[in-house]
């Protein structure tokens, strides 16, 4: 064993220097050399990406009227400069339909070189912006004013596209081409219309090619081949339309010192940053969507550096508009395709933009030789899409129809700032509504308790009515004030005192109550903490006080199960579904995607959701007597735990099926008691059949017995509970569908016992009829990971189950091994 060699530091005497060997033995190891390499993934979506943005660019400049160059200048720019400096890894940014009604006015109010010098001064102001870290309050704007933004501009490109696809020349406003439209049905070019049809048809029909050479077909963007076939049809024919024309290079226009009115040049500064940031900013927030649905991603490429966005937005303006190109920001269509093409960093949305360039300097004959017709037919697709339907749905369900509206109105007739404005002025007006509407109401049951209820945000503006609304409970009469807000301000909160005390003085009762429950006079540890959502009925008092029952009752339980049953509804419109409405307004959007069938016994003391912490749309859950799993063609009759595993399995395609037991159950107590038989033909012990094999398991010694976390159970019932699991999941490998799912490794399956009385859940372990503790105490039967043994095992909260992959109390974090 050699000696270490000690440093200066060791000693600060010693004077000779350590050998070379030494040196080299001791010294850490030289960093790897790391090598640029580009992902096959990423290359071939740059190419996808390249495909639609090259005719795209070259449509959106022509719908502003600005030199076809410029928008191949932007769509290279954004893809390199805004690729490598922004923080969305995979948004791919160019020329904007979003930007054209902007760019076009002004490039027509102060010409094309004054136009690249605001973009230079918009891409300076979006510098600052990032520099101050503002890039999430712009993600404050009402939805509703963004999507009216653009669908107020793709209603202008529309009509103003519409011109020259009929073979004429757009107006410079929007009420123009809307007013000269008759005039130019009339004179209709029918060669461009032609072509124009062309382009259009392939668009639609495309992407909606069947078959197995239709998904082949697909992989080639439609723009492509729709612009690709109208120039070839226009070339074969011979037919004499406007063509793409790109001037020389070295005649390209670059950016020159905005000449104009200041203010004027400073609205149009604030217009092109606004509409740049925002549509770059909400664009990034859609890609990250999109991004978490793959599971091949980097954490990097997961999620959007905001602020990073912003500025790689200003400089990829700052650096398109000094070379004369269109402003740049996020493109929807272009993102979604990087996103959907298997792109993985930000080397496709570079690559994209050096396809640009290299289709720029060496394909300018082929590019000159697209008729005009075929980009304005292309651009006014993409004019006609920014009015979504999606949108407008959305927006109607949040009643925000009139703020919609009013945007896109203003957008067509005023232009995008003064629309804009518009609809920010009517959001913050339908805000104010609402958080004064109040809606107070006042009710008397049957027992003379009055109630009055407030639904709403209690202001000072509401006091009038509740004022009225209180004094018409009668003096000394019972009275319950429920708020169901937010917000109560202090002048509501003087009013509502103030008739409390005075009601109390004159001998009535009075209790208010918030949205839990719990008086507003008493202290949150006082209030009615027992009301939880596991809390039994029996236990609650969020009703009133429940009077104890008489002792010679207390063997009969009460009759109430109606009153009960209606109090626990009240309750959860009340305090739970404010809380998941909107969950469950997205589930019913999206449909239920649960990843566990979760079989478990119909004994009422056994909540699923409660011990497995899931929510809705996590588990789908099937319950039985005895938590039996019939063999296949010997249910009797009875399909209807087939039917549920089949339609989980094939169906919901969920990645775990769960068969929990728990201590206590009456269908394994009724086994033991005596088994069914032939003679007895009432469908529980039909039914109680399918648990024989369990018996039989149980009682046969040559198989070696469940045990309970390293202990033998504590008496036959439990055993036959435990034996009873094990027993149910073979019987559930013999479903077909189960044993398809099983052979490709798309299914995996758990046993799970709950006992009852410890509150505690146990989970089978693979190989041995063992059941262990979920937080990984008295676990035996091997390791915690099969990958790696020495690994500790992780620690979870007592009760959970495996459930959905991500989420608290998933397998992931449990880490036990399965049966499968």
């Amino acid at each position: 064993m050699s000696a270490c060699v000690p440093t200066r530091a060791d000693d600060p005497d010693r004077t000779a220097e350590p050998s070379a060997s030494v040196r080299k033995a001791h010294s850490p190891p030289p960093a790897p050399h790391r090598r640029f390499r580009i992902a096959g993934a990423d290359l071939s979506a740059s190419v996808s990406v390249f495909l639609i943005a090259l005719p795209l660019s070259l449509g959106i400049a022509l719908a502003t009227g600005a030199p076809l160059e410029s928008g191949l200048v932007a769509a290279a720019v954004g893809g390199l400069v805004a690729g490598f400096v922004g923080g969305s890894a995979l948004q791919v940014s160019g020329p904007a339909a979003g930007l054209t009604v902007v760019t076009a006015e002004l490039i027509q109010r102060y010409g094309w070189r004054t136009t690249c010098g605001i973009t230079v001064l918009a891409g300076l102001a979006q510098l600052g912006l990032g520099c101050l870290r503002v890039a999430r309050s712009a993600l404050a704007v009402s939805p509703a004013v963004v999507h009216g933004m653009l669908a107020g501009i793709g209603v202008t490109i529309a009509v103003a596209q519409l011109h020259i696809v009929l073979g004429g020349t757009p107006d410079s406003s929007v009420l123009a081409n809307i007013a000269s439209l008759p005039h130019q049905l009339a004179r209709v070019h029918p060669a461009a219309l032609a072509m124009s049809g062309l382009t259009l048809g392939l668009l639609v029909l495309w992407p909606r090619l069947p078959g197995r050479a239709g998904r082949i077909a697909r992989k080639v963007p439609a723009a492509l081949v729709a612009v690709t076939a109208a120039t070839t049809a226009t070339v074969t024919l011979g037919l004499t339309l406007p063509e793409v024309d790109l001037p020389s290079w070295s005649s390209h226009a670059l950016a020159g010192l905005p000449e104009g009115p200041v203010l004027g040049i400073l609205a149009a500064v604030l217009t092109t940053t606004l509409v740049c940031s925002v549509q770059s900013l909400l664009g990034a927030v859609a890609v990250d969507k999109l991004a978490t649905a793959r599971t091949d991603l980097p954490p990097a490429a997961r999620r959007s550096h905001l602020d990073r966005e912003l500025l790689g937005q200003g400089a990829a303006n700052i650096v398109s508009g000094s070379l004369g190109g269109l402003p740049v920001a996020g493109v929807a269509v272009r993102s979604t395709a990087n996103v959907n093409a298997g792109a993985v960093s930000r080397n496709s949305t570079m690559l994209h933009g050096v396809w640009v360039v290299a289709a720029t300097l060496l394909l300018v004959p082929l590019l000159e030789l697209i008729p005009l017709a075929s980009l304005a037919a292309l651009v006014m697709a993409v004019g006609i899409r920014m009015v979504s339907l999606h949108h407008i749905r959305t927006v109607t369900r949040h009643r925000e129809v009139l703020v919609y509206v009013v945007t896109t109105l203003g957008v067509v007739a005023l232009g995008v700032l003064e629309g804009v404005g518009l609809g920010v002025a009517v959001a913050v007006g339908v805000a104010l509504h609402r958080l004064a509407r109040t809606r107070i109401t006042h009710t008397q049951d049957t027992q003379g308790v009055h109630h009055v209820r407030v639904r709403g945000q209690l202001t000072f503006l509401a006091v009038p009515r509740l004022s009225r609304t209180l004094h018409q409970v009668p003096q000394g009469a019972a009275c319950v004030v429920e708020l169901d807000g937010s917000f109560m301000d202090h002048a509501a909160f003087e009013a509502l005192q103030d008739w409390q005390h005075a009601h109390t003085g004159q001998g009535g009762t009075v209790e208010v109550a918030g949205r839990a429950g719990a008086r507003i006079a008493e202290p949150a540890s006082a209030a009615h903490t027992c009301c939880r959502p596991w809390t039994p009925w029996r236990n609650h008092h969020c009703d009133g006080p429940q009077s104890a029952p008489a002792p010679e009752q207390t063997s009969d339980r009460p009759r109430t199960g109606g009153h009960q049953l209606a109090s626990g509804i009240s309750a959860f419109q009340r305090n739970t579904a404010p809380l998941v409405r909107g969950e469950l307004a997205r589930l019913a959007r999206e449909g239920q995607q649960p990843t566990q069938l979760f079989l478990t016994c119909a004994d009422s003391r056994l909540v699923t959701s409660m011990i497995t912490s899931s929510g809705p749309g996590d588990l789908f859950v099937v319950r039985n007597v005895g938590n039996l799993v019939p063999l296949p063609g010997e249910e009797s009759g009875d399909d209807s735990v087939a039917a549920a595993i089949e339609y989980a399995v094939d169906v919901l395609k969920v990645q775990s099926v769960t068969v929990c037991g728990h201590s206590g159950c009456g269908a394994m107590q009724a086994l033991l008691a005596g088994p069914p038989d032939g003679a007895a033909r009432t469908p529980l012990t039909r039914w109680l059949r399918h648990g024989l094999p369990s018996l039989a398991r149980t009682a046969d010694t040559e198989r070696p017995g469940a045990r309970l976390a390293g202990r033998e159970p504590a008496d036959a019932a439990e055993q036959l509970c435990l034996t009873n699991v094990v027993q149910q999941l073979e019987h559930l490998r013999a479903h077909p569908s189960v044993a398809r799912a099983l052979e490709d490794g798309a299914l995996e399956l758990h046993g799970m016992y709950f006992h009852v009385g410890e509150a505690q859940a146990y989970l089978l372990t693979e190989g041995d009829p063992v059941f262990g503790h979920v937080d990984g105490t008295e676990q035996t039967g091997g390791s915690e990971n099969p990958e790696n043994p020495e690994a500790p095992a992780p620690t979870e909260n007592t009760g959970r189950t495996p459930g959905t992959p991500g989420t608290p109390g998933t397998e992931e974090e449990v880490r036990r091994p399965s049966l499968a």
